[in-house]
C-alpha cells in the first residue's frame, strides 16, 4: 500500500516497469546562450494536449553560461500551472541549503492547495557555487545543510503543531498554514552529498543524471535493492532527464552529445525502450541542443513517440 495510491498526478506519471515522458523548461534551443523564455505557455499547453505527464524546472538564481532558467522556479511554476489544467510540474530541484525549509513548506503546500496533486518535488544539495556565494551559504557545508533542511521540511509538512529544534529554527505551539491537501511526492536528486543507503531510506523516489542505459541500469539496480531492504514492497520511481537533438531524418543513427543524443525518431524509440527496460519510470527531454523549431520537435514526439509511453491514467482536468 502506497501513500500515493490515490494521488492522480503520481499514478499518471509512475508505474513499475513502465515509463512516461515529459519536458524540461525552457522549451527552447539555446545551448550556452541565455534563453528568451518566449512562447513557453503555448508550448507547455501543446505538451499537455498531447498527453506528456510532466514539466520540470531548475532552481537557479544567478546567471552563468549554463543558466537554463531565468525566472524564479516556484513563481514560474505557479504561473505555468495556472495556465494549464492537468500536467504535473516538477522541481529539478529545490536547492534546500539555499531555501529555508519552512519557506519551502509554505510555498509547496500553497501550490498543492491551488493545484491539487500536480506538484512533484525534487530536492537537492545544490552545486552552483555562484548561488552559494551570492547568498553567503558555505558550499562545503551543503551536505549537512541538506540533511537538516530535509528533516525540518518533512516534520513541518507531515505533523500538526510539530516541536522542532533545528539549526534552521524552532517551532513550538505553532502550525504550518496551509497544510498540504495531499502528500507531495518528494524525490532526492543525484546523491545530494549523501550515501545511497540514506536516499534509499528517505524520499519517495530518485532523480539521477543522464547516462547511457547500460550504466544507468547498474545504478538503478543497486538503488532498488536498497529500497527493498529498507522499505519492502514499496515502489519508489526512478526519474532522469535526457538532452535531445531530434534529427529531421527519422532514420538518422545515434550521435552522443553532452548529456544526451542527437538521433532520429526510429532509433530514439529503441533508446527509450532500453531506458524503460532498465527501470527508468519517467524521462524528461531537455530540448536545449535542438537544431529544429521546438514546436516541430514537440509535435513529432507527441504524435510518433509518446503513444509508446503514454500516461498511465487520464487525469481529470482541474480548473
Amino acid at each position: 500500500m502506497s501513500k500515493f495510491d490515490g494521488h492522480y498526478g503520481f499514478q499518471r506519471m509512475f508505474q513499475e516497469r513502465k515509463m512516461t515522458l515529459g519536458f524540461h523548461i525552457p522549451l527552447e534551443a539555446y545551448e550556452w546562450e541565455a534563453p528568451t523564455m518566449e512562447r513557453q505557455v503555448e508550448l507547455v499547453r501543446a505538451a499537455e494536449d498531447y498527453g506528456f505527464t510532466g514539466i520540470w524546472l531548475r532552481d537557479v538564481i544567478l546567471q552563468d553560461p549554463a543558466t537554463g532558467q531565468i525566472y524564479d522556479m516556484m513563481i514560474y511554476l505557479t504561473y505555468l500551472a495556472a495556465q494549464t489544467k492537468k500536467i504535473a510540474f516538477g522541481t529539478s530541484s529545490i536547492v534546500l541549503p539555499l531555501r529555508h525549509p519552512l519557506r519551502v513548506a509554505k510555498e509547496t503546500a500553497t501550490i498543492e492547495n491551488l493545484f491539487p496533486q500536480r506538484l512533484m518535488m525534487g530536492i537537492s544539495s545544490g552545486d552552483r557555487r555562484a548561488d552559494f556565494h551570492g547568498l553567503n551559504v558555505p558550499h562545503e557545508q551543503r551536505a549537512e545543510l541538506f540533511r537538516d533542511g530535509y528533516d525540518y521540511l518533512q516534520k513541518v509538512m507531515a505533523e500538526d503543531f510539530p516541536k522542532i529544534n533545528s539549526p534552521y529554527g524552532m517551532i513550538n505551539g505553532a502550525n504550518l498554514v496551509p497544510k498540504s491537501t495531499s502528500p507531495i511526492p518528494t524525490f532526492i536528486t543525484g546523491y545530494s552529498q549523501q550515501t545511497m543507503d540514506w536516499f534509499a531510506q528517505n524520499g519517495d523516489g530518485w532523480i539521477y543524471y543522464p547516462r547511457d542505459p547500460f550504466n544507468q541500469a547498474h545504478a538503478i539496480q543497486e538503488w532498488r535493492e536498497l529500497v527493498q531492504k529498507y522499505h519492502p514492497g514499496v515502489f519508489k520511481p526512478f526519474i532522469q532527464p535526457l538532452h535531445l537533438d531530434l534529427a529531421e531524418d527519422p532514420d538518422e543513427s545515434v550521435t552522443p552529445i553532452r548529456l544526451g543524443y542527437r538521433v532520429g525518431r526510429k532509433m530514439l524509440l529503441e533508446l527509450l525502450a532500453m531506458y524503460q527496460e532498465v527501470g527508468v519510470n519517467h524521462l524528461f527531454f531537455a530540448l536545449f541542443p535542438s537544431q529544429r523549431p521546438i514546436d516541430e520537435v514537440i509535435d513529432e514526439l507527441g504524435q510518433e513517440v509518446l503513444p509508446y509511453f503514454p500516461a498511465h491514467i487520464d487525469a481529470p482536468e482541474r480548473v
